[in-house]
């Protein structure tokens, strides 16, 4: 499951795809990351003032990784839809 995340949002539309696609609740990966259904939920609708470490902990609960690379190149009719 690779994905192109450049937003909160995107980045919580992923944990979303990932819990569900593991068969869990938000309550479920919360026990397991050891955080509150309510946090879950919170980034899962792509809250831009989540903590690195939150990310990490439900990242690592999922049993994926960030992984970090060059941009892709994009037309320019499309950079708009960035922002």
């Amino acid at each position: 499951m690779d994905h192109i995340i450049r937003s909160p949002k995107d980045i919580g539309h992923v944990l979303r795809q990932a819990r569900k696609a593991g068969g869990l609740s938000q309550a479920d990966l919360a026990a397991k990351a050891g955080l509150w259904q309510r946090t879950v939920s919170t980034l899962e609708t792509g809250a831009a003032d989540a903590r690195l470490e939150t990310l990490f902990d439900l990242l690592a609960a999922l049993d994926l990784e960030l992984q970090v690379v060059p941009r892709s190149r994009t037309d320019p009719d499309s950079f708009a839809d960035l922002f």
